[in-house]
This record gives structure tokens, sequence and C-alpha cells, in this order.
């Protein structure tokens, strides 16, 4: 397969908001005064729930939406205020793809991919080469004579992937394009983008309400709440250290740190007056996610470790650990302190009797 390296541009949204005048002449603001800067060849994930603006501001790389303050730039230009052939240049270094696809029925596999490739005007030799490169690149070249209805949806999203690299973009925009599928069609759709964003060092922009689909692909993220980005930066520091309530929500459902039934009932604030067990989430980040401390705590302390609830895995490159442990509250604050001291995060969340 043939392919030309493309290099991924950077996108910077400057103080942008966006207001639009709902029936009875009331004005909604979408975003509010939102700055962001996605650097070239990242993988950017912009989470938020139903509503928090995240489309909108997607819709804004390509010129389909206009801010109605502030700026939006991809590689140095600015789209906001593009227009004609610099909008259309624009676009075709933008590549898009869907949550439902948005394929042509009435035309095969190749026929969707080339379809980009056609309205540029590019000639047929050329559009044939760069489809069958594409047709291979998204591991579908016994499908290129088959329509949509015959496949999948992991096969239908691999298309539109291969039509949004049609024109060889520098920035790849993927609106909620897993949401669609099934958790394991999910995974190879994701290690098909990582491997795209390797092999070509584009950039590529996601917005999704998964918490998992950020920590399985972008190397940075910005959590976006009622139009405003309340949380950004590298993935792995917003995991280990999420500061906003709406991120920390977001990964509750993710780290396997939630608090058992039997344990969240009998949870109290107060310590108990005679004995009891003071429950302590432990995290681990780096190096010492896979350190055996715990252990050590027993051995070396001889204080007892109750483990009830957690997981160890991994954002990015990096291990990540979140365990929830019982230690007997006399012993409590010296099994806090040597955790600390050998570079883990410890907090303490209440008591049991």
């Amino acid at each position: 397969m043939t392919e030309n390296k493309t290099r991924g541009a950077s996108i910077a949204f400057d103080t942008v908001g966006k207001s639009f005048n709902k029936a009875g002449g009331v004005s909604f603001n979408a975003l509010d005064n939102v700055s962001l800067s996605v650097a070239p060849g990242s993988i950017t994930g912009i989470i938020g729930r139903s509503g928090a603006g995240k489309s909108t501001l997607l819709r804004m790389v390509n010129g389909l939406e206009r801010p109605t303050s502030g700026r939006v730039l991809v590689a140095g230009q600015e789209v906001s205020t593009a227009k004609g052939a610099q909008l259309r240049a624009i676009r075709r270094d933008v590549g898009m793809i869907f949550q439902h696809f948005n394929l042509l029925s009435t035309r095969t596999v190749a026929g969707n991919i080339a379809l980009p490739l056609e309205i540029a005007g590019v000639k047929a030799p050329q559009i044939k080469t760069r489809v069958a490169d594409l047709i291979d690149r998204v591991g579908l070249t016994d499908h290129a004579g088959r329509y949509p209805a015959e496949l999948s949806g992991g096969q239908k999203q691999r298309i539109g992937i291969a039509r949004a690299l049609a024109t060889e973009p520098k920035v790849l925009l993927s609106d909620e394009a897993t949401s669609a599928l099934d958790p394991e069609t999910t995974q190879t759709v994701l290690a098909l983008l990582k491997d795209i964003n390797r092999d070509l060092g584009l950039t590529i922009l996601l917005i999704t309400h998964e918490m998992a689909v950020v920590r399985d692909i972008a190397s940075h993220v910005a959590v976006i709440e009622a139009g405003r980005i309340v949380e950004h930066g590298a993935t792995y520091d917003i995991f280990t250290a999420p500061q906003h309530a709406t991120t920390r929500s977001f990964l509750s459902g993710v780290t396997g740190v939630t608090l058992p039934a039997f344990v969240r009932d009998r949870l109290v604030q107060n310590a108990p007056a005679h004995g009891g067990e003071e429950v302590v989430r432990v995290t681990f980040t780096g190096t010492h996610a896979t350190d055996p401390m715990l252990a050590r705590l027993t051995k070396d302390m001889g204080i007892p470790v109750n483990i009830l609830a957690g997981a160890i895995e991994e954002i990015g490159t990096h291990p990540y650990g979140n365990l929830l442990i019982s230690l007997p509250v006399l012993q409590a604050a010296q099994a806090r302190a040597f955790l600390e001291n050998h570079g883990l995060t410890t907090e303490m969340l209440g008591y049991v009797g």
C-alpha cells in the first residue's frame, strides 16, 4: 500500500461563544468563552453530557457552525471568517466521521470512498489508486464492491473513516464515531484510529460521552459542561487527579473505584468509639502502579489490609491503579503515611464499625 505521510495541523479555539435564538426570541448560549489549543498530531477527546456543547464546538472546526464571538483557527487559518475558495481549502484539510456513518446506500464501498475525490475534481485514475489504498488501510479489500446494507456497523464505520481520509486531511474529526457500536467493534475502530494517527501523524479531535473511549485513545482531554471547558490537560493527569466534579462523575464508572454497596451502606464519617476500620482509597500511578506496596505494608509494618474493590489498568502507556481498602483505625494514620512516603496517594473515605 502506498500512502503519503500527512502532518497534522493545530486547532485553536480562542474565547469562542455561540448563541442560538429560540422560539419567542430567547437567546440560548451553547458555548461560553471557550479557549482550547489542540497540538498538531495529538488525539484530543472532548467529553460532555448531551447538550453540553461538544458537537457545536466540533462543527466549528470545519465551518459547519460559526461562532457568535471569538475565533477558530486550523493551522493558523481562521475558519470562522473564511468564505468561498478559502473555506473549501480548509475543509479539504479537515475530514469527518459520523456516529451514524452517513453513507450513500446506492454506492458501493469504493463508490462511497471516492465521493469526496470526485467532488474535488480529482481525475479518475488517481481516484482509483487512492480508493484502493484506503480500502486496504481500513481492512475492507474483499468488500470493495459491496453495498452498505450488506455490511456490519463496524465495517460501515471503516468506510466512513476511509472516506474522511480521501482528501489527505491534516485533521480528522470524530463525532461520537463509536457510540452506535458494540464494545468489541468499538475497540477495533479505536485501534484503527490510533494506527492512522501513528502512521500519518494527523490531528484527531473526537467528541464522546464515554470516558472509556478517552482512556483508550486520547493523549489529551477537555471536559465540557454547560458550554464551558471546566477541565483540560493530558489524559493521564486528568484521570489520576481530576479537579472538577463533572470530571469525577465521568470517571466514577471507568476506574473500578465505586464503593461496594455492603461498605457504602455502613460507612460513617465519625470514627467508632471502640475499634472499627478506616476506609481508604489508594491511587497507584506511574512506576508505583505495579509495586507490591500493600504486601509490604503487612509484612514490614505488621498492619493488616482488607482489599474491598479496585483495578489496575493502563491509561495511554502508563499503568494506573485504584484500590479501596480498610485499615484498623488505630493503625490507619501510620499505614497512610507509609504509602504516601512511597509515592502513592491516599484518601480517607470514612469508617465502618
